[in-house]
This record gives structure tokens, C-alpha cells and sequence, in this order.
């Protein structure tokens, strides 16, 4: 992409659309096609088909680029086919990629260590998808409960607007009904309070509760920040209750926001972090709950576990990406090209847009319900090579890798703009 390509707001070269010629077989309708005859319909993607990417660019069947400002929800934070990710699990696919938690090996104390080392806590329980790291918090919470506080029935509170995954305990606690609805009996032992009031957590909370799970910043209900307040004053209600603090950071965490955990923004490190997504590189799932020995020590072999989690080709995956984190700069990078983008996105307030939340490279744009759908503009910005996703009806999300440029980024606004710009033109009439 040029500087002038950004400056100007035209798309770039690679991006152009080419019409398609009539009687020419449609790879992108062929593999839709053949997805949705096989697989099941629980997403609804944008009609496009990705066959390669890298850094901050896909490109589909028909040799179309893209910029990508989702990241894979994050987890592809430093950007499609990182060198030093890729190369990481290609040395390590040529060694040896499975041996169960049954033996141990040469990948997981280095990459365990190192990423305590990075939390600042003592031990981690390395799991494999999002989902699960929140499921295993759940459960070393409660056996905390059970064993240090003498708790027969631990209760956990959550936030209202909450995403967490979509297992059957944690859509229980969901309040989105197309997460939760249907999928009944559901897991008894939460309660659910609004987000962001923690005069509302203490209320809730009685002699079995043993903790509160929240999101540092919510990112499907679209990239919500609560009060500055909010997590601080978290972390003193527990400490004075003696609950845990447990925060998912499988989006927020590893770089996103600018810090390394999001929490780090408002001082408040939790008993347990939960991490995921980036935690792989965008190259295999990888997960982990990170605590100290006096919580994650509650657990004893035979009471959890998992085949995959902590095998030698992601714990080497993960170790390349503690790594690159060490030294401060991704978060760097992310900060300063996130006031990019966030300045940019503000000045559209009022120009079709009614709100905008960011932190980091992680923005929440909320559209003008007058002028369209979030899923309109989302197909929109595609027609002109950008890739974003919609949440909970008028509202994108951008959470571009942090390999994109200033450029690039002022290029993509520059769409959204013409994109807002065209929805309040008036009908032409012929």
C-alpha cells in the first residue's frame, strides 16, 4: 500500500475489484456452497474466502486482498505467519508435537516458566482453547472454595454482557439469548450483575461466594471500558471478602490494549488470569490459567486435565510469543498506533457514528441505527478491502494485528468514512 493511497482514501491497487465475467465459474460461491452444505451453520461469516495471508493482509480465491482489522478476534495479534512463530513451530514439527501430560517434555517447564515470569505469578495450567481456560478458572475456583475456605457450594459472580465462551456452564451465566437460549438445563452456582458496579458485586456476594470473573475490557459486547474505578475497587472487595479475582484476558490480554494484560491500565493484578487466543500466535490454540501456588495448588493429578494442553508444538508456539512480549515493545507499538486509530475513529462522531470506545488497537465503533446495520457497513467495507465484524446490531469492531501501519490504518478510516458518507447520501431516482 502507498502513502498516497492513504492519504487519498482510494483503494489501493491490490484491493481493486475486478468484475466478474459472465459464464465464469465463482470459486468464492463454489466454497461457500460447499461449506454450508457440511458444515454446521453456527456462524455467519462474510462472503469471502481466505486462502493466504500475511502481517496484516489476506487474500482470497480470486487473488483479492484485504486489510484485516479483526485479527481473528485477537488471536492472530501479531499478525498472519509471524517469522518467528512460524519458525518456532517448524522446528518443533520436526521434533516431536504430542506426548500427553501422561510423560513430560522438553518444551512446556521453559515455556510455563517464562510466562509466569511475564504475569509475575508462580504457576500456570496450560489448556488449549479459550473456552477452556475459562472453564479450568471456574473449577480451580470452586475447588478453592471447597478446600482452603471450607465452601460445600461456591457461588461465582459475573457481569452482565459477559462473553466467556460457549460451553454449557458458561453460556448458563450468559445473558445473550442467542448464546443461551435452548441450550438448557443450565449450571447452577453464578449470579450476574451489571458491569462495571461494584456496589452491585458486594451485594450479591454472600458467605459461598468465592469469586468474581470479569472481563478487564468486554470485547463482544463491543469493546466496552468500564469506570477507571472498576477493577480496583474489585481487587479491594475481594482481598477484603477473600475472594478471587479472576480475569479473562483471552481478548484484552497479550498486547491488544497496549500493556500486556489489560488490567495493567488501571493497576490491578487478579489472583488468576485467564489467557488464550494470542497466547498461540494466530498458528495453533493455546491457553492457560495463570495463578500463584496457593490457588493453582489446589489441584492434584487425576482432578483435571487435558490430552492436548501444554503439548510440545504449542508450548512452543506460546514460548516464541512470551518472548516477543518480553521486551515491551508490542505493547509500545500498540499504544501509539492505537492514537492513531483512535483519533481518527473519534472525529466520525457525529459523521455517522454515535460513539466510539478504543484502547490500545482495539476500538468499538457504534453506527448511526438511522443509516444502517453494523453487518451492512461490515459488507461495505469489504467491497472496498476491508475486514471488519459486527456485534450486538449498529456496532464494529477493529482489532487490526499490531503489524499494521499509521498508513494503513488511516487508509481503513478513510473507507469507513466514505462508507458512512454513502449511507446518508439521499437515493438517486432514475
Amino acid at each position: 500500500m502507498t502513502d498516497r493511497s492513504a492519504e487519498t482514501g482510494t483503494v489501493p491497487a491490490e484491493t481493486a475489484i475486478v468484475p466478474a465475467e459472465t459464464g465464469v465459474a465463482d470459486p468464492t460461491a463454489d466454497e461457500i456452497a460447499l461449506e454450508d452444505a457440511h458444515v454446521a451453520h453456527n456462524y455467519h461469516p462474510l462472503p469471502i474466502v481466505i486462502t493466504e495471508a500475511e502481517g496484516a493482509w489476506v487474500t482470497d480465491v480470486t487473488g483479492r486482498r484485504y486489510l484485516d482489522c479483526l485479527a481473528a478476534y485477537s488471536a492472530v495479534n501479531f499478525g498472519h505467519r509471524h517469522p518467528t512463530v512460524v519458525q518456532a513451530a517448524k522446528e518443533q514439527l520436526d521434533k516431536v508435537t504430542l506426548v500427553s501430560r501422561a510423560f513430560h517434555s522438553d518444551q512446556l517447564g521453559t515455556f510455563a516458566a517464562e510466562l509466569c515470569a511475564l504475569a509475575g505469578k508462580d504457576m500456570m495450567l496450560p489448556m488449549n482453547t479459550g473456552a477452556e481456560a475459562v472453564e479450568s478458572g471456574l473449577k480451580v475456583a470452586r475447588k478453592w472454595g471447597h478446600d482452603v475456605r471450607g465452601i460445600e457450594n461456591p457461588t461465582i459472580i459475573v457481569a452482565a454482557g459477559n462473553f466467556h465462551g460457549r460451553t454449557i456452564s458458561i453460556i448458563s451465566f450468559s445473558d445473550d439469548p442467542d448464546a443461551r437460549a435452548g441450550f438448557g438445563p443450565y449450571t447452577p452456582g453464578f449470579r450476574t450483575v451489571p458491569y462495571g458496579d461494584v456496589a452491585a458485586v458486594e451485594a450479591a456476594c454472600d458467605a459461598s461466594t468465592v469469586a468474581v470473573l470479569v472481563e478487564p475490557i468486554q470485547g463482544e459486547g463491543g469493546v466496552v471500558i468500564p469506570p477507571a474505578d472498576y477493577l480496583p475497587g474489585l481487587r479491594e472487595l475481594c482481598d477484603r471478602r477473600r475472594m478471587l479475582l479472576i480475569c479473562d484476558e483471552i481478548q484484552s490480554g497479550l498486547g491488544r490494549t497496549g500493556r500486556t494484560f489489560a488490567s495493567e491500565h488501571v493497576g490491578v493484578e487478579p489472583d488468576l488470569y485467564l489467557l488464550g487466543k494470542a497466547l498461540g500466535g494466530g498458528v495453533v490454540p493455546v491457553s492457560a490459567v495463570v495463578g500463584d501456588a496457593d490457588v493453582l495448588g489446589v489441584l492434584h493429578p487425576g482432578q483435571h486435565g487435558s490430552t492436548f494442553g501444554g503439548n510440545p508444538l504449542a508450548a512452543a508456539v506460546g514460548l516464541s510469543v512470551v518472548r516477543m512480549l518480553a521486551d515491551g515493545s508490542w505493547q509500545r507499538r500498540a499504544t501509539e498506533l492505537g492514537a492513531v486509530l483512535g483519533n481518527r475513529l473519534r472525529a466520525l462522531v457525529g459523521h455517522g457514528v454515535t460513539d466510539v470506545r478504543c484502547v490500545g488497537l482495539w476500538a468499538g465503533v457504534d453506527i448511526d441505527p438511522t443509516l444502517g446495520t453494523g453487518r451492512e457497513v461490515s459488507e461495505r467495507l469489504m467491497a472496498r478491502g476491508i475486514l471488519v465484524k459486527d456485534t450486538h446490531g449498529s456496532t464494529i469492531r477493529l482489532a487490526p494485528p499490531l503489524v499494521v501501519t499509521a498508513d494503513e490504518l488511516h487508509w481503513a478510516v478513510d473507507q469507513l468514512a466514505e462508507v458512512l458518507a454513502d449511507l446518508g447520501r439521499p437515493p438517486v431516482h432514475h
